[in-house]
């Protein structure tokens, strides 16, 4: 079946810039009005709209303030809105660019070359994977999938237009049927593209572009303090560690932005090997959390946790708190968002905010902590719907 393509799916959200808001009246936290700053001026300039801008497979999201999660945590809070991604979660930006990159190398030598992403992933990747293969022309997708993949996801990456191949109990498994056997397929006049869920160079490239967006879009010049994510391989807070790196130079790893890493008990690879003090693999996911099962995390985010020292902060919670922060999150916010997803939001409701303000604040007065920026990366994801999530109040009796 032939799907429609989108001419083009890179146009940021278009904010009002002459319309006077107030502040919001925050019981503990006291910010500048929320709205992104507007792009800078380009009068009296010449553009140049490139092949990437006009295919680039992700968009600008917003980055909005939150009244109820800053009034917990007792300092600004900031959402960075993944959940609008193409794909439904921020894989498009890493996912996306990884492919993007690929399309327009094979295009530069060869333009008739027909390209066929290879991707193995049950969760949040190969659906980025499917999404960005639709606004790309000449391509396919196929998902390789574990058996354990759930019929919801199976059916969504269907309807992006991809092909699906369930093979293997795990995503090890997966991944390898994909490279022995399908990989190794040649056909005439096509380019197979192997996609790995997140670990690669392209895909951090794609995941820093976060940062690019947020330093643009905290209002009045605001200066971000921390950044708060889930890890899963690492793609998203490699990305995140990039960005930081590139607008902060100036001073040492006490004056950049800390990165707070959120991992489900269970799927705690990274964690684990913070504990160890080394780089682990862990015998096997036992989180419901699935999109973090990763059993070891890239090395280059055990490289960024090593160079960043205090600056990178490892921390875990529970499948229950995760999931009584999604179900908390959509009716404080209005938007759902899946387990994983829960983990992130849960280290900023974690103890009241007093867990977060001991990683990212602690030592300030409740003065100082309230002046704080903190960016939370609401990274969305599709595993999830009502159903799920009253399943889930069910198993944990909240």
């Amino acid at each position: 079946m032939d799907f429609p393509r989108p001419l083009s799916i890179h146009a940021p959200f278009p904010y009002p810039t002459n319309i006077t808001k107030t502040n919001p009246v925050v019981a503990m936290a006291s910010i500048p009005t929320p709205a992104p700053s507007p792009p800078p001026s380009t009068k009296g300039t010449t553009t140049t709209t490139t092949a990437q801008d006009t295919l680039q497979p992700w968009i600008e999201s917003p980055l909005i303030y939150s009244a109820h999660m800053s009034r917990n945590a007792g300092c600004n809070i900031y959402l960075k809105l993944e959940n609008v991604q193409p794909s439904g979660s921020f894989k498009s930006r890493g996912i996306g660019n990884m492919m993007l990159e690929a399309f327009l190398s094979a295009q530069s030598t060869t333009p008739s070359t027909k390209i066929h992403f290879l991707c193995s992933s049950g969760g949040n990747a190969g659906l980025a994977c499917a999404t960005t293969s639709l606004s790309l022309p000449n391509s396919t997708a196929t998902i390789v999938v574990p058996l354990s993949t759930s019929p919801l996801m199976i059916q969504k990456l269907k309807d992006a237009g991809a092909e699906v191949v369930q093979k293997g109990s795990s995503w090890i498994e997966a991944d390898t049927y994909l490279k022995e056997e399908l990989l190794a397929k040649n056909e005439t006049g096509v380019k197979n593209v192997y996609v790995p869920p997140f670990d690669h160079p392209a895909i951090w490239r794609g995941a820093s572009s976060l940062v690019d967006e947020v330093v643009r879009q905290l209002p009045g010049g605001q200066r971000m303090d921390a950044v708060v994510c889930n890890v899963g391989g690492g793609g998203l807070v490699n990305g995140v560690c990039e960005g930081v790196y590139r607008h902060f130079t100036e001073g040492g790893e006490e004056e950049r932005p800390r990165v707070v890493a959120l991992e489900t008990e269970g799927a705690d690879s990274l964690y684990q090997s913070t504990v160890k003090g080394e780089l682990v693999t862990l015998e096997g996911i036992t989180s419901l959390a699935t999109s973090l099962g990763a059993r070891r995390v890239s090395e280059r985010t055990w490289e960024w946790f090593e160079q960043m020292k205090g600056g990178f902060v490892s921390g875990v919670v529970s499948d229950k708190e995760a999931a009584e922060a999604c179900c908390r999150f959509l009716d404080e916010g209005r938007v759902m968002v899946e387990l994983s997803c829960g983990a992130t939001l849960a280290g900023v409701y974690k103890e009241q905010g007093r867990w977060l303000r001991e990683q990212v604040g602690k030592g300030l007065s409740d003065e100082e902590w309230k002046g704080k920026n903190v960016v939370v990366v609401v990274c969305g994801g599709s595993n999830v719907s009502l159903e799920i999530l009253e399943g889930y109040k069910k198993t944990f009796g909240f």
